[in-house]
């Protein structure tokens, strides 16, 4: 006969187990306090907070850990700071793409640098929905509404300098897809978003329509800019000339592209901006 458990065991036992849950529960808080501690955005005023929890399925860290370098019992953060006045839209449909790989905490902040923040921003990640305990995602991905030249990121608070500009940020976000490219194809890649950024949406409109061109012959021979799938080229593009307001004058084949584009569920949270 087994012997007997004395119930006070048992009720102490159980009380032990409740204790340590409530620990690790506190440390991954406090872990998240302290890169907010950490941050040169720690002064900002939350006047407007948006929180939502995309509900996908739950896959290993492992990949993150790999790219992202592991970090136990602490939720990985990515913090952006962008500039109202000029939304990084490329940002929001990579974030889409994230959350239906990820589980992310998502969440949208204004700083204290900036006075009004359109209310179509401040729900660029939807609305605010029941929020679960940090430990119970993947992802921290915050976008401040700041006032700054380019958009900034950063994804280790205490040990890395930002990373400026839409384009660079937007690599970064599309390499957490888990994607690889031979040399050729991640060089294209790469060449077509420095084009979106630095001729679509900074150059004048001959540097447009020499670009807008350009595209339509790469559109008449692939589905998409690099190859047979959706790529950062893409996405950074398809923004640019929405941004821009280039799209009405867009030659056959990109008009083409930029509906399939649109048909796809991450762009819709842009075109719900745009309108």
């Amino acid at each position: 006969m087994q012997e007997e458990v004395d119930p006070s065991l048992q009720a102490l036992e159980s009380r032990q187990e409740e204790i340590l849950k409530r620990l690790y529960e506190l440390k991954s808080a406090v872990d998240g306090l302290s890169k907010m501690i950490h941050t040169p955005d720690a002064d900002f005023d939350v006047t407007n907070i948006i929180q939502t929890d995309q509900h996908s399925p739950l896959t290993t860290n492992a990949d993150l850990d790999l790219m992202l370098g592991k970090d136990y019992g602490a939720l990985k953060d990515i913090v952006i700071n962008a500039n109202p006045s000029l939304p990084p839209l490329s940002l929001l449909v990579l974030h889409s793409l994230l959350c239906e790989r990820y589980k992310i905490l998502s969440a949208v902040h204004t700083h204290s640098s900036v006075k009004s923040v359109p209310e179509n921003l401040l729900k660029c990640f939807g609305e605010q929905t029941k929020q679960q305990p940090r430990q119970e995602y993947q992802l921290g991905f915050t976008l401040i509404w700041k006032d700054v030249l380019k958009p900034q990121m950063k994804f280790s608070i205490q040990t890395m300098c930002p990373i400026e500009g839409e384009g660079n940020i937007a690599r970064f976000l599309f390499s957490l897809l888990g994607q690889k490219y031979n040399a050729v194809a991640s060089t294209l890649i790469d060449s077509w978003v420095d084009t979106a950024i630095f001729q679509l949406k900074e150059g004048s409109n001959k540097e447009k329509g020499a670009v807008l061109r350009s595209m339509n012959a790469a559109l008449g021979k692939t589905s998409w800019l690099v190859g047979n799938e959706l790529t950062v080229a893409d996405i950074v593009t398809w923004c640019a000339l929405q941004q821009t307001g280039s799209a009405s004058a867009a030659p056959v084949n990109v008009q083409k592209w930029m509906k399939a584009c649109e048909n796809l569920a991450p762009f819709t949270s842009v075109i719900k901006l745009l309108k």
